[in-house]
């Protein structure tokens, strides 16, 4: 028989907050936090666009070594004629202010800025083949994780912690390890067919588009959550059709000319148009469930996805590194995405998110005006988080 506790007792415990006596959380629930649905799902929406990635880098091999097809902005083109078509036209019979017209006359030279740097990001690190190494691309192409990052701290104000530096390091590990699997199995070009010249233009040229797809990506998550993805992507048809077209009437069409066209051309084209269009309409999606540093880490296995197909397609070598690779930067993305980023603002300069569903700060009506700090989460959290200030 148990016996009854004193009514002193008794009192005290019912008169408890409720805060004193809950138990902390378990090793198993400290889990469920980590591994939670919104983590997985933003890394699940990541490697959605590394398949994409890896269509496109399959399609443009067979294109360039089977066909000798080498016509970068035309590829380029047809993407953006198809984004004008759907997105462009759906902006031109839309009313208002989110009219074609309209935003134009708002906007029209930060979209056209955009497009060209989106234009000439792809040209450069597609150019930089004919000049350096593949291995060489591969680890200079990381230097966009940083530009991101920076860029993200500076523009958007982006306040990240240290398990998504610890995140961000592991990603570029699994990249480095990749590379070393590759110069081990043979997989990189014979340094005499690049000389040393040859070799720092073509390491530059990659540099410079790194630093321009991480602009865009910037400013691509900047619209996306203060404007609209449509808008977006129908300014990008637009300005990249026109410049594209004009590029690639100056310096594209004699290998135009010399394409042996046939069906089976027809369907890479086809397949390659498909993968970018794809590419272009999702990410501005998954940009706003997460964030442009989030994506750019996530395609980071894009290179792995290709690897894994060329086994059956090109018959490359095996190796274990590959698979290290590929979990090293799996860790990597969740360690990233296990916690949340922050974003602080300062009303005196900085246009805060439209996101209807996160609380939105009160700005004081007088006084000294602080920063303040809101909370972007990938994860589950409390629906009412206090308000922090920062000096």
């Amino acid at each position: 028989m148990i016996p009854e506790q004193p009514n002193h007792v008794v009192s005290t415990i019912e008169n408890l907050p409720a805060e004193s006596i809950s138990t902390s959380p378990g090793p198993l629930h400290r889990m469920r936090n980590v591994f939670s649905r919104e983590m997985l799902l933003s890394v699940a929406l990541g490697q959605v666009l590394s398949l994409l990635i890896c269509g496109i880098r399959l399609t443009s091999k067979y294109l360039s070594e089977d066909f000798h097809a080498n016509t970068p902005l035309f590829q380029s083109f047809l993407n953006y004629i198809l984004l004008f078509l759907v997105y462009t036209t759906t902006l031109a019979v839309r009313q208002g202010e989110e009219n074609l017209l309209a935003i134009l006359k708002r906007r029209w030279w930060k979209y056209m800025f955009l497009g060209i740097i989106d234009i000439e990001a792809t040209y450069l690190v597609v150019k930089a083949h004919q000049y350096t190494t593949f291995i060489s691309i591969q680890l200079l192409n990381c230097f966009i994780i940083p530009v991101v990052i920076l860029l993200s701290w500076f523009f958007l104000l982006v306040r990240y912690k240290v398990l998504h530096f610890i995140g961000a390091i592991a990603c570029i590990l699994g990249i480095g390890c990749m590379t070393g699997a590759d110069v081990l199995m043979g997989r990189q070009q014979k340094d005499d067919f690049y000389p040393g010249d040859s070799k720092l233009i073509g390491d530059v040229l990659v540099l410079g588009g790194a630093t321009l797809y991480g602009i865009s990506s910037v400013c691509q998550e900047y619209i996306v959550r203060n404007l609209s993805r449509v808008e977006l992507l129908g300014m990008i048809g637009l300005f990249g059709s026109f410049f594209s077209g004009i590029q690639l009437a100056i310096m594209e069409h004699k290998e135009l000319l010399k394409v042996p066209w046939d069906w089976q051309i027809g369907l890479l084209y086809i397949g390659f148009t498909a993968c970018m269009f794809g590419l272009y309409s999702f990410m501005p999606v998954v940009i706003k469930k997460t964030s442009a540093t989030a994506i750019n880490l996530s395609v980071l296995t894009a290179e792995l996805y290709t690897f894994f197909c060329g086994l059956f397609l090109f018959h490359y070598k095996f190796s274990g590194l590959y698979l290290l690779s590929f979990f090293t930067i799996l860790l990597g993305l969740v360690f990233y995405f296990s916690t949340t980023t922050y974003v602080a603002q300062d009303p005196r300069v900085y246009k805060q998110f439209r996101n209807p569903s996160g609380p939105v700060a009160e700005l004081p009506s007088s006084g000294h005006l602080e920063p303040s700090v809101t909370y972007t989460s990938l994860s589950q959290e409390t629906e009412e988080e206090p308000r922090v200030r920062v000096a």
